[in-house]
């Protein structure tokens, strides 16, 4: 009897043991509860944090306080709270064109105003204190440029401090004498993990201190925090990840702030498939840092190895929006095979928080050795130079989708139009070029830098036709798999 009971209780102990989920899944799976519904799109302006740090200034555990300003006048906030000894400073958008991490910032801020997490939040605020910073560089957001107003690249200001963003940054960190440090970026959605055709999602790096890159206690820890940050990204985007070199930069903040004795954990935001928006990178970013922050304030973290660091793989730089494969391009009477790697190019619209694409052909011949988020295997296709229509249209509201798709199968690619509304900008949302009654279409090339506009025949038919650099399947019940078009271009 007394067996059978001991069996029970420890089938009991282990069932409730496998069903116990830790803090990671869960943060995961109640996300949309803490999500800032007001930072949907990635081209945040300084004006739209103004209400969320206004709101934060009403809740008691938080401090926020104005610790400088950009170089045009716009507020540094830092958003401060807990009570631990351990000091995190978390500081976005150091380039102004990167500010998936700034939503995450916001996200968290919602985490910790909420009542869920109890516990776990008591044990955060009890050994740690958070400091946020989450748009260091607001001047360059408003222009979503990379650099500030100055033209300085802030995280390669760290020696100089010319600019005011800077010397805020540092000011900061010394301030706080912060033990860790979380430098939140975006890179190009165009890296991979080393060797595969998986886009980085999330890379990380350990920033050296020094050129021997040496490893000490300080940037040990930094490199344990991103082996914990790896393993849970591996569960969400498996084999998504990657590893920046650590050559020493001795003009860099992060190379700087590790020098200084803070642990800086490097975390770039890159590519995911079909997350234009990277609404879900945003979402691995809150997920992935409150954890980490969790680590922290529990010190779990010292027991993940460092040589687990040196596993990660590697950044790359091989992929394209599309690759089109062993297509036949002809030439002086003579077919060739080619691939073609095609990237769309964002253009800002300027006063919002929109953009279009103003795509190009990146890259073309034997590209074995890239990938692309979407690949097009054209085995049997002739690339062909698309056609202008004869006839004008009035105005672009004289064409729907119907009109557009005959237009393409007959090799039409540009219709000219008579009266192109100037609040239409440059772009088109249906898969057809606009052109100005006296503007005259180049002749058709295909070479590196030109806009990836073609159709595709087979047998003295299109089957297929690359409108600005998205691929069209003229089987309309096909073309409803494959990823939505954006945008043709308006040539005046």
């Amino acid at each position: 009897m007394q067996i059978r009971i001991l069996l029970f209780l420890l089938c009991t102990y282990f069932i409730g043991s496998a069903q116990k989920k830790d803090i990671t899944q869960t943060l995961y799976e109640t996300y949309e509860k803490y999500q800032e519904k007001s930072l949907d799109k990635r081209r945040i302006k300084h004006y739209q944090l103004q209400p969320l740090l206004k709101r934060l200034e009403t809740v008691s555990k938080f401090k926020v306080t104005t610790v400088g300003h950009s170089i045009e006048g716009r507020e540094l906030s830092l958003i401060s709270l807990g009570q631990g000894k351990t000091q995190v400073f978390l500081w976005s958008q150091m380039h102004g064109n990167e500010p998936t991490a700034t939503q995450a910032i916001f996200d968290i801020l919602n985490f910790f105003t909420s009542p869920d997490f109890q516990s776990e939040k008591q044990e955060i605020l009890e050994n740690v204190s958070l400091h946020f910073l989450p748009m260091l560089n607001p001047d360059g957001a408003e222009r979503f440029q990379r650099r500030n107003v100055l033209g300085v690249d802030i995280n390669r200001d760290a020696l100089r401090l010319q600019s005011p963003e800077s010397k805020t940054l540092k000011k900061v960190r010394d301030s706080l004498n912060a033990d860790f440090g979380f430098n939140l970026h975006d890179q190009s959605t165009y890296y991979n993990a080393e060797r595969t055709n998986k886009p980085a999602t999330i890379s990380y790096l350990a920033p050296a201190y020094n050129y021997e890159k040496d490893i000490n206690e300080s940037r040990g820890d930094a490199m344990k925090i991103i082996v914990f940050m790896n393993k849970i990204i591996q569960q969400y985007a498996p084999g998504q990840v990657g590893r920046y070199n650590d050559d020493f930069e001795p003009r860099a903040f992060g190379d700087n702030i590790q020098k200084w004795g803070t642990s800086t954990i490097l975390i770039e935001s890159g590519g995911f498939h079909n997350d234009i928006e990277k609404q879900e990178i945003r979402k691995l970013n809150y997920v992935s840092i409150l954890s980490a922050i969790y680590s922290i304030a529990t010190k779990n973290y010292k027991d993940f190895s460092l040589t687990d660091y040196e596993k990660i793989p590697e950044n790359d730089r091989k992929l394209f929006d599309l690759k089109i494969t062993n297509a036949t391009y002809e030439i002086n009477g003579k077919a060739y095979l080619l691939d073609l790697g095609i990237n769309r190019l964002e253009v800002a619209i300027e006063n919002s928080t929109d953009f279009w694409y103003s795509s190009r052909i990146i890259d073309q011949g034997d590209l074995s050795t890239y990938y692309g988020y979407e690949t097009f295997d054209a085995t049997g296709y002739t690339i062909k130079s698309g056609k202008t229509a004869s006839g004008v249209v009035n105005g672009p509201v004289q064409l729907n989708e119907k009109d557009v798709l005959e237009l393409l199968k007959s090799g039409i690619t540009y219709v000219p139009c008579a009266a192109i509304p100037v609040p239409w900008g440059s772009s088109f949302p249906l898969p057809i070029h606009l052109i100005g009654e006296n503007y005259v279409v180049p002749n058709f090339t295909l070479e590196v830098g030109v806009n990836p506009t073609f159709l595709l025949e087979k047998d003295g038919l299109v089957h297929f036709v690359v409108i600005n650099g998205f691929l069209l399947d003229l089987n309309t019940e096909q073309q409803s798999k494959r990823l939505p078009f954006k945008n043709a271009i308006i040539y005046r």
